[in-house]
């Protein structure tokens, strides 16, 4: 599996010390870095275990609905189930595209920040 990361350096990493760290997270920087992710993790992860609960729940006490045959032997049961997997990948590909845009280079910012003050 080829990567475009250059392999690690053999040379010592001299942490920076605690005080820089604080500091770090205290920063406003780092702040909008947090807000970022929690602004769009947060209300994601909440849509979709209500979603899930949803499915979860109508399979449970719904089963005349969800044994509804759209056609052939395809039911609402199926399809919804179906649906489970296309969200999942969808929200982990949005994710990936929400953080490459959006946290990645914040975050390169303040480990470059952080290395070049230690």
């Amino acid at each position: 599996m080829a990567t475009d990361a250059p392999p690690p350096s053999k040379a010592e990493h001299h942490l920076p010390p605690t005080e820089e760290f604080v500091r770090v997270q205290e920063s406003a920087d780092f702040g909008e870095l947090r807000r970022s992710h929690r602004s769009f993790a947060f209300p994601l992860t909440i849509a979709f275990i209500a979603w899930y609960l949803l499915y979860v729940l109508l399979s449970n006490y719904a089963g005349d609905f969800m044994g509804t045959k759209l056609f052939g032997n395809i039911n609402i049961a199926l399809v919804l189930g179906v649906a489970q997997f296309v969200t999942t990948f969808l929200i982990a590909w949005w994710y990936s595209r929400h953080a490459a845009a959006k946290l990645d280079p914040k975050a390169e910012a303040i480990k470059s920040e952080m290395e070049g003050g230690a």
